[in-house]
């Protein structure tokens, strides 16, 4: 029943970080340059919101909520950002003539991406 609670909970999570990362790539459209905006943008919240939920919860939580963990973590974030499409993209980018652009892309990701769950975990150690 722990096992069966736990995946629900990933379900859950990830049902609806998927449904708003769709939403997202609805109400921001690529740009012009052919960069893609919305991946981006989702990945680098998505980050953020990974370090603050990783921070918050070792603060104040102390290892006893699993289940928000499983929730917002493994669940939400898991399916709110996406590496395959992001590699996908790149890899579009580059085989398409904008190999600047791709290298751009792929360097601007992982490191806003890596600065942002810094900075989600120095946001929640001011929380």
């Amino acid at each position: 029943t722990c096992m069966i609670r736990s995946i629900l909970l990933v379900g859950l999570g990830g049902c609806i970080g998927s449904i708003l990362r769709y939403l997202v790539s609805t109400v921001i459209p690529w740009d012009k340059s052919g960069f893609p905006t919305a991946t981006f943008i989702v990945n680098i919240a998505g980050c953020l919101l990974m370090g603050l939920a990783y921070g918050l919860l070792s603060k104040y939580s102390a290892g006893q909520s699993n289940s928000l963990y499983l929730l917002l973590t493994t669940g939400f974030c898991g399916g709110f950002t996406t590496f395959s499409t992001f590699s996908n993209e790149a890899v579009t980018m580059l085989q398409s003539g904008n190999p600047t652009g791709g290298l751009l892309y792929i360097t601007g990701s992982l490191v806003l991406g890596l600065s942002a769950t810094l900075g989600g975990y120095a946001l929640a150690r001011l929380l």
